[in-house]
């Protein structure tokens, strides 16, 4: 029997170097537990829980999830002629077996039948069930849906769903995206309409809904007809029924277990969560940023998987006389694939971290009513500063992780050569389901224009200055920590360049300004990992040798002021082509 969550050094290191203590502590302050069979004794015994809770998601992807996912991916699911969608029944088995082990509530309070786990520990849940099968994390990472619900929804709503969810009776749908409205969701047209009794109703068409087919539906729609942008969006919670069809189930690339549909309302019953006109502006986007963490965590696993597949395949396959990893160049890029995952593996961790603190911070200031005038004002202020932070390391996490899973499941078929080119082995499954992860939940163009307006007005600047004071005894890592403060510098000045030229210069600059800012972003934090664990300092030299070079070409690139991408695009591009 494996276990991937046993199996994986730098996810237990990860696990006891962040400090889980500090968010246990607010994870079960005035959590409402209601009559819960089990509260933990204290914080320890939280994080023991925690502990438990990854070793049986680590089993179930070992032992059920990735035997599953070949024949899941080879096959797919199945559209009915009666506009329902039947799942593949390894699909099916997956979903039972983690149901079984109640794993479908991870975050809800125990109130509702939930695990009550923070979303840092959900984070490495998604990694690890992603590693098994990427489809499978569409279902098993939707779990955002219910925390949207637990977060804005009535206390009818919440009593008659939540506990649903957390039994495994019901998987959700984030219902977004149109025909005419993919990334600018301010386009929606979906009509929410009301009748004489007050009672909603949704027509229209979505597309590209990853688990469509699910039976509660979180449906952003136009509920203010004479409102044309976001200001008129409400969102809706509606369940499946023969008033939702689905109308075509999408022919993908990759995660092929996962169904993305076109869904047709016509007519659909539908509730209101939260208040009116408020769906893209405050919901939409708190689901949002939950989702691209999960993206996130989905690249990690994915590019663990083809790490792990070609770190074997270089040892075993035997070629001049040895094992192809005796070779440099297959050494580099089996080094380069560990090291690259581990430093997105500690951006998005930390990033999850701070999606904790913020999330329980905010839940202290709505909850624990005896707060003093002192203590609510300190809140306050620390919820405004968790957002800004949360509002730059989010994108930057979802951009770099996936971009980063793209790399090394490419890496992982060019070390296998033309085995990886086959479907004997799961290399190329791996590279075509990795390619989604830039493009869904924001593509990574989206994520830089939201990471670098953070970049450019401080947030990059005051986040690394608290990291530039920690002080280290180790001279080789203060050397390191001198390196990055100079690095720093040279973003700064880029960004001062950017401030000063047209306005759409800071467009066309915007990805290597966030390129360099991520790079001395996880450069300290793999310097913190480095100062405790001595194998973690190799990881942090190879990664600044080779990724300071690469910040400080950015800023170059930044200094040199080119705009001829825009200037001179017809030249450059050329004409339209008259036949593809």
């Amino acid at each position: 029997m494996g276990n991937f969550f046993l199996d994986n050094e730098d996810i237990q290191f990860l696990f006891n170097f962040l400090d889980l203590a500090e968010i246990a502590q607010l994870q079960e302050t005035d959590t409402p537990n209601g009559d819960a069979d089990y509260v933990p004794w204290d914080i320890q015994d939280a994080i023991d829980n925690y502990r438990r809770v990854l070793e049986i998601v680590g089993q179930i992807a070992a032992d059920i999830i990735a035997p599953n996912a070949a024949k899941i991916d080879e096959e797919g699911n199945r559209l009915r002629e009666d506009g329902t969608v039947e799942l593949h029944p390894l699909v099916q088995e997956n979903l039972r077996r983690v149901s079984q082990a109640d794993l479908m509530g991870f975050t809800l309070p125990r109130k509702y039948g939930g695990l009550n786990c923070p979303n840092l520990v959900y984070t490495m849940a998604t990694e690890i069930v992603s590693r098994a099968d990427a489809s499978f994390m569409n279902l098993f990472g939707l779990q955002g849906i219910a925390e949207t619900i637990y977060a804005f929804a009535g206390e009818e709503i919440k009593d008659q769903v939540l506990p649903r969810f957390a039994r495994g009776e019901v998987t959700g749908a984030m219902v977004l995206t149109e025909p005419e409205a993919g990334s600018d969701l301010q386009a929606v047209r979906l009509r929410a309409y009301q009748d004489e009794e007050g009672n909603w109703f949704l027509n229209g068409v979505k597309r590209f809904i990853t688990n469509g087919c699910g039976e509660i539906l979180l449906v952003l729609a136009r509920s203010e007809p004479d409102i044309t942008d976001g200001r008129g969006l409400s969102l809706f919670l509606t369940e499946r029924s023969d008033r939702v069809r689905v109308r075509h189930l999408e022919h993908k690339l990759g995660i092929h277990g996962s169904p993305t549909c076109e869904l047709v309302f016509e007519d659909a019953p539908a509730k209101l969560i939260g208040e009116r006109q408020r769906g893209l502006i405050t919901y939409v986007m708190a689901l949002m940023n939950g989702a691209r963490v999960s993206v996130a965590a989905q690249s990690l696993g994915i590019a663990e998987a083809a790490y792990r597949l070609a770190r074997t395949y270089a040892h075993t396959r035997q070629q001049f006389g040895g094992p192809i990893e005796k070779l440099p160049p297959v050494a580099e890029m089996i080094v380069d694939m560990r090291v690259a995952i581990e430093a997105a593996r500690a951006l998005v961790y930390y990033t999850s971290r701070i999606c904790d603190l913020e999330n329980n911070n905010q839940r202290l200031l709505e909850w624990k009513k005896d707060l003093s005038a002192e203590e609510r004002q300190h809140r306050k202020q620390l919820a405004r500063s968790l957002k800004r932070l949360n509002g730059m390391l989010t994108p930057m996490s979802k951009y770099y992780a996936s971009e980063m899973c793209c790399r090394v499941a490419d890496m992982a078929i060019q070390v296998l050569g033309g085995s990886g080119y086959m479907k004997d082995y799961a290399a190329e499954r791996y590279f075509r389901d990795a390619r989604i992860t830039t493009i869904y939940e924001g593509t990574s163009q989206l994520q830089i224009v939201a990471a670098v307006r953070a970049v450019v007005s401080g947030s990059f600047e005051s986040f690394v200055a608290e990291w530039e004071g920690r002080k280290y005894d180790d001279p080789d890592l203060n050397q390191w920590q001198a390196r990055l403060a100079q690095a720093k510098q040279e973003v700064l000045e880029a960004i001062q360049f950017t401030k000063k030229q047209p306005a759409g210069y800071l467009d066309l600059s915007g990805q290597r300004l966030v390129d360099a800012a991520i790079i001395v972003i996880c450069g300290h934090l793999l310097l913190a990992q480095a100062a405790c664990n001595e194998r973690k300092r190799l990881v942090l030299q190879r990664f600044l040798r080779t990724q300071l070079p690469v910040s400080r070409t950015c800023c170059l690139q930044v200094l040199s002021g080119d705009t001829s991408p825009v200037d001179y695009y017809e030249q450059l591009a050329g004409p339209v082509p008259s036949a593809l």
